[in-house]
């Protein structure tokens, strides 16, 4: 009897230490990495495998879903009435479009999930990744990098965003989220 009562009790702890929904405190990377078990390990997994930040992965992460896994844009709307269709494919924690998605499936061979933590922070990684590649954007410019993510690297290299004052603000929040979680960063357990 007592093993089952204590079998029940871990069993509960773990499984609230795993709860489902965004971290209750966003705004402290420290914070959310020990709330939500794994996703460090997952971060880091994908930061070493793309050489991508890890507080700007994150902080892309929190300006594309505030790290809700099924996230999706509005519906289009007409005459006020929500249609059946969205404003785009985007979905999950990275907000990954349709096509994107399928890129990044085919380029790295890994079959995931745009709703599972661990193929968003890896998706984000490599899209980081290919903005190097494909735009000559640095690793630790959280910036341009959040600025080819929502543009595309055609629409960044063309200037797309250039004439989008609410875009270059967005860009700025980044920014300054992955400077806040980079200063947290180091000095997390």
């Amino acid at each position: 009897m007592i093993k089952w009562i204590l079998v029940t009790v871990v069993s509960s702890l773990l499984l609230a230490g795993c709860a489902f929904g965004p971290p209750d405190n966003p705004d402290d990377i420290c914070d959310i990495f020990d709330q939500k078990w794994g996703w460090h390990g997952d971060a880091r997994d994908a930061s070493r495998r793309w050489g991508a930040s890890i507080p700007v992965m994150m902080a892309i992460m929190y300006q594309e879903s505030s790290f809700v896994d099924d996230a999706r844009p509005p519906r289009v709307r007409i005459f006020g009435i929500p249609m059946p269709w969205r404003q785009s494919s985007s979905y999950g924690y990275s907000q990954a479009k349709d096509d994107t998605w399928r890129w990044y499936e085919q380029s790295t061979g890994r079959n995931g999930d745009r709703d599972d933590f661990d193929d968003a922070i890896d998706f984000i990684g490599w899209y980081n990744m290919k903005s190097g590649e494909l735009s000559g954007i640095s690793q630790s410019d959280s910036y341009s990098l959040y600025l080819a993510y929502h543009e595309g690297h055609g629409g960044f290299n063309s200037g797309s965003y250039r004439s989008k004052d609410w875009l270059l603000a967005v860009a700025s929040r980044v920014q300054a989220r992955a400077s806040r979680y980079a200063g947290q960063y180091q000095y997390c357990d």
